[in-house]
């Protein structure tokens, strides 16, 4: 794995999490068992992106007595899957937070110039009021996450924290380089774009694998 310096670079070493992704690298794990541990490793990056959420006491009553517990302060969330992909992530991070709203982003690569298209993007109301997670689980070039970050500062976003599951050195510098303020959370950054501007040894077209498209 690349080793990438950068207080907002969280790169997810749990043992578990390694483990899933090499099943999820496999070219012989079927598109059910694929799509299952994209849910999963999306649950695990959701739990370490909100990490920080803030807490307030509530009361609450045991069976055996009254005390004093914590509750999420009230923090709205956005999940910001960019399509096609980043929808087979959108139902871990609501296994965590069910209440947080969906926006979509609807971007293409050019196979030409390898630079994204955006054909579709959609926000919930009161987008600048929530802390967004955009998810997409590979991160190649980095053109992709950069047009919605764009997008949603645009809009008046002030927190905005990407999750994808497969990163490259190229795509992590990127991205960073783009917004000094955005954060970036993957399970791995591997070696290196190959002349198509697909992540070796990466795992493939995600989402072909979680469709069973080609």
């Amino acid at each position: 794995m690349e080793t990438i310096s950068d207080p907002r670079l969280f790169v997810m070493d749990h043992p578990l999490v390694q483990h899933k992704l090499s099943l999820l690298r496999d070219k012989r794990t079927s598109t059910k068992d694929f799509r299952e541990l994209v849910t999963e490793l999306a649950v695990f990056e959701g739990y370490e992106a909100l990490r920080d959420l803030p807490l307030e006491d509530v009361q609450v009553e045991t069976p055996l007595e009254t005390m004093t517990g914590k509750k999420i302060a009230g923090k709205k969330i956005a999940i910001i899957p960019i399509l096609r992909a980043g929808l087979g992530m959108v139902d871990g991070i609501l296994q965590l937070v069910p209440s947080a709203r969906v926006g979509h982003v609807g971007l293409e690569r050019d196979h030409e110039t390898h630079k994204p298209r955006t054909y579709y993007c959609k926000f919930p109301r009161s987008i600048a009021e929530r802390t967004c997670l955009v998810v997409d689980p590979m991160l190649a070039t980095g053109g992709s996450l950069i047009a919605a970050t764009k997008y949603l500062r645009e809009a008046g976003v002030k927190d905005i924290r990407c999750l994808t599951l497969v990163s490259c050195p190229e795509g992590v510098k990127a991205v960073l380089d783009a917004d000094p303020d955005v954060r970036l959370y993957t399970c791995v950054i591997d070696r290196e774009l190959n002349e198509n501007a697909y992540i070796l040894p990466g795992l493939g077209d995600a989402g072909d694998r979680i469709y069973g498209t080609k």
